[in-house]
């Protein structure tokens, strides 16, 4: 009991935050209708679909309505000239604006272009403002030097570019998301640990992303917005007691029985762990294995010596010492099971949704209808307000797809 109680004390200590502490703090809130506004790498529906996939996963209750108004080549001042159009005028809760990869020219830095990207964003947060909607600014990505022949060059003038925002963030009380520092620090430890790219690639030109570069653009944001780390956790001893104060955390524990060789019990939790895509394998060292986002945990006190067996409805997600599991493993981070089925069913629906949601943005609302049809403007809006109820039942039902169920977990020697 002594070893028990030692343990404990050390798992107290080494538990991430509760969910429930940081998400008064977080940029997003339940029944947000959200616009991810900026250029080319906004409009590739990466980032912003894996922030949305966090979001969904992380409040299945949440009825969050995500709209995307990215457009290729765009910069600042064309976001400004556009902004009550295609932001505004779809009503908003909260606002993403990533502008500036663009703005910066891809060379040396130039005070005249900077001048200009710091006017026309403050006029989009004053708009914003006026208007009374949320806003969080972001930094764009960091550009990978490995991957672009002028790349040593441009990442140090958006440093020096971007610079003012963190400024203009705060003269507007808003939240500030910079991800070209977090980015910047991951593609330098990249180019040293794999310095041709031949893994850890997040940008297949240098800056647009990849699959990859998207996990770590939505890391990025997420964490700078105070996401909460925590799905859920769960402290048990092998004998079938639970550990009172330290666990449960966002799920039920029922049905704990100890078996000849560890433990077995039922889990349901209030939310899901983000689905961790095979090709995001390689970013993972580089968003500290995303325990600031994605910590699904369990612990269980009072093992043997040994490896162990945990597995979900009887398929078998990892494998850990007796040690691990006592100290606490995550398995927010596995590629098989159950639970990682489910969330891949949601991306999946999400990325089918999205398609709906690009058709409305450039089919429609973007369409400029001949002059000479007559009641040009009725007909748009009408058929914008159609694509929008067809894309809230298909966002109604990623929200059925999304529902926690019962599981049954077990904790077995291995053989």
């Amino acid at each position: 009991m002594r070893r028990l109680a030692i343990l404990f004390a050390v798992l107290v200590l080494a538990v991430p935050a509760r969910a429930e502490e940081p998400a008064k703090d977080f940029f997003f809130k339940p029944n947000d209708r959200i616009v991810f506004f900026g250029d080319s790498i906004t409009q590739q529906y990466q980032y912003s679909s894996y922030i949305e996939l966090y979001l969904t996963t992380r409040m299945p209750k949440g009825n969050f309505v995500f709209l995307n108004a990215g457009i290729g080549g765009d910069t600042s001042n064309g976001g400004a000239n556009r902004f009550q159009t295609d932001v505004l005028n779809d009503k908003p809760t909260a606002i993403t604006i990533n502008f500036g990869m663009n703005d910066g020219g891809y060379g040396k830095f130039d005070a005249n272009r900077n001048k200009q990207f710091v006017e026309k964003t403050k006029a989009m947060l004053e708009m914003a403002k006026k208007a009374g909607v949320r806003v969080a600014l972001c930094s764009p990505n960091a550009v990978d030097k490995r991957m672009m022949n002028n790349g040593k060059e441009y990442v140090e003038t958006q440093k020096q570019f971007y610079a003012p925002l963190k400024d203009l963030a705060a003269e507007f009380k808003i939240p500030y998301a910079d991800q070209y520092t977090i980015t910047r620090a991951a593609t330098d430890k990249m180019e040293v640990d794999d310095p041709k790219a031949a893994k850890a690639k997040p940008y297949y030109d240098g800056f647009h992303t990849a699959s990859p570069g998207g996990l770590l653009m939505a890391g990025a944001i997420l964490t700078e917005l105070k996401a909460p780390a925590v799905v859920s956790s769960a402290t048990l001893i092998a004998d079938g007691r639970k550990i009172e104060g330290a666990a449960p955390v966002g799920c039920k524990i029922t049905d704990i029985v100890k078996t000849d060789s560890g433990i077995a019990f039922t889990r349901l939790d209030e939310s899901l762990p983000v689905p961790v895509q095979k090709e995001w394998l390689p970013m993972l060292p580089y968003l500290n294995e995303l325990k600031d986002l994605n910590f699904y945990g369990l612990t269980v006190l009072g093992l043997k010596d040994g490896d162990y067996d945990i597995a979900i409805d009887g398929v078998k997600v990892m494998k850990a010492t007796a040690k691990e599991i006592a100290a606490g493993v995550n398995l927010g981070n596995v590629t098989v099971g159950p639970i990682f089925e489910q969330g891949n069913k949601i991306l999946a629906a999400i990325t089918a949704k999205n398609k709906m949601v690009f058709d409305r943005f450039f089919n429609v609302l973007k369409y400029n209808l001949p002059a000479w049809i007559e009641d040009g403007a009725a007909m748009k809006t009408k058929e914008v307000a159609k694509r929008m109820e067809k894309i809230d039942a298909a966002q109604a039902a990623i929200y059925k797809l999304a529902e926690p169920v019962p599981h049954k977990f077990t904790v077995t020697a291995a053989k």
